[in-house]
C-alpha cells in the first residue's frame, strides 16, 4: 500500500513538473520571438522592405524628424543637375629596346604606346545652354569625354578650360533647357550644418549621400602643382562625413535649399574608399574660376606678394608674437603688392577686407578669389596692434594686366596645338615644366619649321614652365619671338617664330 502511494505520488510530481515545463517554454520563446520579430523588422524597413509590419512595433523616424530639415525637395532637384562623366585617356607613352636590334647595330630604343584607359566622374550643370563644372582630375588628359544627363541622354564634351591649382575644369555640351544647379554663397554654410553629396560614385548614377559641414578651411596637401613653378595650390576644402566614393569626383555638395556650395573633391581614407571624411572646393572659389575659364579660357590669378607661413606655438614664441592665430609674413617679395603698402616682414595676416584669416589656407582663398587690379584691405598685427593697408593686387608678372581674350586669339594664329609635357618624357629628359606642341597645324609655328612633338621650354629667354607662361609671354610680344627647346629624342631646337 505504501509502494503504491509512493508510486501514484511521484508519477503526479512528473506530470506536474512537465506541465509547468512546457507552459516556461511556451511562454519564453514566444517573448524571445517577439523580440526578434521587432529587431527583424527594423532592420527591413531600413531596407525599405515594408512587406512586414506589427502593430506594436514603431516606426523607423523620417529624416526630417531626426533632423529637423527636408531634403526631398533638395534631392529630386540637383540629380538632374549632376551628369555622368566618362572619359577616354590615351595609353601612356614609352620606349622599348628590340633585344635584335643590338646584334644589327640599331640599339635605339621605338617608342610604344599602352592601351587607352577609361575614366568616370561627375560634373555640375551651371547654364541650361550645357556649361558644367567638374574637377580638373576627372578629365585631364582625356582625348575623349561623354557626358550623360540623369534622363540618359548622351553628349559629346569640350573643355573650356581647367585650372589645376583648384582642381575645377569648365565643359560646354551642345544642349538646350537643361536642369540647372543654382549656385550658393559658401561663406554662409556653418559647422553642423546639414549638406548633401550628388554623384555617380562606383558607375551608380544619381547617387544621394547626406553628412553634416565638419570643418571649413581644410588642407590636406593633396593638390600637387603640375610643375615645380606652376600656381601654388588652392586648398581651402569644406570637409563633411557625408559619403563619397570614386565617381562622386566633381559632383555637387548642396545645401538643404539644393544650392551649390562645393564641388566635391577628395576623401581622406586609408582603403581608398569612403570610411571617414570626404572634402569639397568652396562655390566661390568656383564661381570664380569659371567666371574666368568662361571670359578669358584661363584663370586670372591674383598675388599678395608674401611668403607665408602658419603660426605655431614654437614660432610665435621664436618671433615674440601674442597670437597663435593668422598667417605670419615670413619673406616679402620685392616691389610686391604687400611690400609697397607697407606690409613687413614679421607681420602677422589676421583679416582680408574684414574675414577673418586664422590660416594659410584661408589667406590663400580671400586672395584665389580675386583678379589682378583688385584691390584688398589687410589687417595685420604688428607689435600686439592692428593696422590695416591697402593693397592692390598684381598677377605673376608683377603687373596688373589681365590676360584679355587676345591672348588665346594669338594661340589661334600661331596655328599650333599644345599640351602638357608626358611625365614619361619629362623624367627621361629631366626636364620640369614646358609646353608640347601635338600638332603645329597650318600657322607660324608650322612656318618656322618647328615639327610635331617640340617641346617649348623658352621663349626670349624666359622659362616657359605651364600654359599661363606661354599666353601671357606671348600677349606681350609683337614682330616675333625667339622659342627654345627640345625634342623627345634629346635634339635640342632654336627657331624664330613671327607674331
Amino acid at each position: 500500500m505504501r509502494n503504491t502511494k509512493y508510486l501514484f505520488a511521484m508519477t503526479f510530481t512528473a506530470i506536474l513538473g512537465g506541465i509547468i515545463s512546457v507552459f516556461v517554454y511556451h511562454y519564453t520563446v514566444q517573448f524571445s520571438n517577439i523580440k526578434n520579430a521587432e529587431t527583424f523588422n527594423t532592420l527591413l524597413v531600413a531596407d525599405e522592405q515594408k512587406s512586414v509590419t506589427s502593430a506594436e512595433i514603431k516606426p523607423r523616424p523620417t529624416t526630417a524628424f531626426q533632423t529637423g530639415v527636408d531634403f526631398t525637395n533638395a534631392a529630386e532637384n540637383t540629380v538632374n543637375g549632376v551628369v555622368h562623366v566618362k572619359t577616354i585617356v590615351e595609353g601612356k607613352e614609352y620606349y622599348q629596346i628590340n633585344p635584335f636590334h643590338f646584334f644589327f647595330g640599331n640599339p635605339d630604343p621605338q617608342p610604344r604606346r599602352g592601351p587607352d584607359r577609361s575614366g568616370s566622374g561627375s560634373g555640375v550643370i551651371i547654364s541650361k545652354d550645357g556649361y558644367i563644372v567638374t574637377n580638373n582630375h576627372v578629365i585631364k588628359d582625356a582625348k575623349e569625354i561623354e557626358v550623360r544627363t540623369n534622363d540618359n541622354r548622351s553628349f559629346k564634351a569640350e573643355v573650356i578650360g581647367r585650372d589645376a591649382s583648384t582642381d575645377i575644369a569648365l565643359l560646354k555640351i551642345e544642349a538646350e533647357s537643361l536642369t540647372v544647379v543654382d549656385f550658393g554663397n559658401s561663406d554662409e554654410i556653418r559647422l553642423g550644418e546639414w549638406v548633401l553629396a550628388v554623384g555617380n560614385p562606383l558607375n551608380l548614377t544619381s547617387t544621394v549621400t547626406a553628412g553634416i559641414i565638419s570643418a571649413k578651411g581644410r588642407n590636406i596637401n593633396i593638390l600637387a602643382p603640375e610643375t615645380s613653378e606652376s600656381n601654388a595650390p588652392i586648398e581651402s576644402f569644406i570637409q563633411t562625413d557625408a559619403a563619397v566614393n570614386p565617381g562622386n569626383s566633381g559632383g555637387a555638395l548642396v545645401n538643404a535649399e539644393g544650392e551649390l556650395v562645393g564641388i566635391n573633391t577628395a576623401i581622406k581614407s586609408p582603403t581608398g574608399s569612403f570610411t571617414g571624411y570626404s572634402f569639397a572646393v568652396p562655390s566661390n572659389i568656383v564661381k570664380k574660376v569659371v567666371d574666368d575659364l568662361m571670359d578669358f579660357g584661363i584663370v586670372q590669378r591674383a598675388y599678395i606678394g608674401v611668403s607665408i607661413q602658419n603660426i605655431t606655438s614654437e614660432l610665435a614664441e621664436e618671433n615674440k608674437l601674442n597670437t597663435t592665430s593668422g598667417v605670419y609674413v615670413a619673406d616679402l617679395t620685392e616691389n610686391g603688392a604687400a611690400a609697397e603698402a607697407g606690409i613687413k616682414k614679421g607681420d602677422v595676416i589676421i583679416a582680408v577686407n574684414g574675414q577673418k584669416t586664422a590660416s594659410t589656407s584661408q589667406l590663400q582663398e580671400r586672395i584665389g578669389r580675386k583678379r589682378p587690379g583688385d584691390e584688398v584691405e589687410v589687417t595685420v598685427l604688428r607689435k600686439g596692434k592692428e593696422e590695416k593697408f591697402k593693397l592692390t593686387l598684381r598677377n605673376k608678372m608683377g603687373n596688373t594686366e589681365l590676360v584679355e581674350r587676345d591672348v588665346l586669339l594669338k594661340k589661334q594664329l600661331l596655328g599650333a596645338e599644345f599640351r602638357e609635357v608626358p611625365a614619361a618624357i619629362a623624367q627621361r629628359l629631366r626636364i620640369r615644366g614646358g609646353i608640347q606642341i601635338k600638332d603645329t597645324g597650318k600657322g607660324k609655328i608650322k612656318e618656322a619649321g618647328i615639327k610635331d612633338g617640340f617641346i617649348i621650354l623658352q621663349i626670349d629667354k624666359k622659362n616657359v614652365q605651364n600654359f599661363e607662361d606661354l599666353y601671357t609671354m606671348l600677349s606681350n610680344k609683337s614682330g616675333g619671338v625667339l622659342v627654345e627647346g627640345v625634342y623627345p629624342n634629346g635634339i635640342r631646337g632654336y627657331y624664330g617664330v613671327g607674331l
